[in-house]
């Protein structure tokens, strides 16, 4: 049987985690340079790994590159249908954990939740002629987000820090991941509603099941007790 290729998040907390998850499996990572991006486990000779950008690992599994993955359910849904479609999630992972919500100025006094934002929609409509806008990196997630509540809005995306835009006077709405609040506490934003929860993912290429069952069952034997 042909080694299982594992995608990893190539920086930040995503990949400590994932490093950590793996290293209570007692299988450590040899060459965590990171200016070297191939790794392989000092305890096992089953996988080839790779450190990527988490929505690589996605965009890589989803054409069949890598066999399985760690990445964001955030991610995922951002994508395409057709991803959804190719790419099963195996496990849910005890790290990542954030939310996915929408937030406004602090003195949006009369916005206390999406019923309030919605009717100052309607009346942005009225008074402008046009949408209300909304910055994030989640497009895709906020436009069906809005559009089940009837709320029409642009959602504009950008990348970086979403907690600036409204100060930049770039957009007064974000969409955005939060784990504390405190970031967006800092910079003048409540939040109104919560959209999903977001948990890092065990995800694998779903066609695999079909052409290579062997391997797809060596990968579920690996890491059944990844998750309590």
């Amino acid at each position: 049987m042909s080694k299982i290729r594992l995608g990893l998040p190539s920086k930040g907390r995503l990949k400590d985690e994932s490093i950590k998850m793996f290293s209570l499996k007692n299988l450590n990572i040899q060459n965590t340079n990171s200016r070297n991006y191939f790794f392989n486990f000092e305890e096992s000779s089953k996988f080839d790994g790779i450190f990527l950008h988490a929505r690589e690992i996605i965009e890589r599994i989803n054409d069949g590159t890598l066999d399985a993955g760690v990445s964001g359910l955030d991610l995922l849904m951002e994508l395409p249908d057709e991803y959804q479609n190719n790419i099963k999630i195996l496990k849910k992972l005890n790290f990542g954990f954030a939310d996915l919500v929408v937030a406004v100025p602090n003195d949006w006094l009369d916005v206390q939740n999406i019923a309030d934002l919605e009717e100052v929609s309607f009346e942005f409509k009225e008074k402008y002629n046009r949408r209300m806008r909304v910055a994030t990196k989640y497009p895709n997630i906020s436009k069906e987000f809005f559009a089940k509540r009837g709320i029409q809005v642009d959602a504009i995306k950008l990348n970086g820090s979403m907690e600036l835009a409204p100060s930049l006077n770039m957009c007064r709405r974000i969409v955005d991941l939060v784990s504390t609040g405190a970031t967006l506490k800092a910079n003048g934003l409540k939040e109104i509603e919560e959209i999903m929860k977001i948990q890092s993912k065990l995800i694998i290429n779903r066609s695999a099941f079909k052409t290579d069952n062997n391997k797809i069952q060596s990968i579920i034997n690996e890491f059944k007790d990844l998750v309590e």
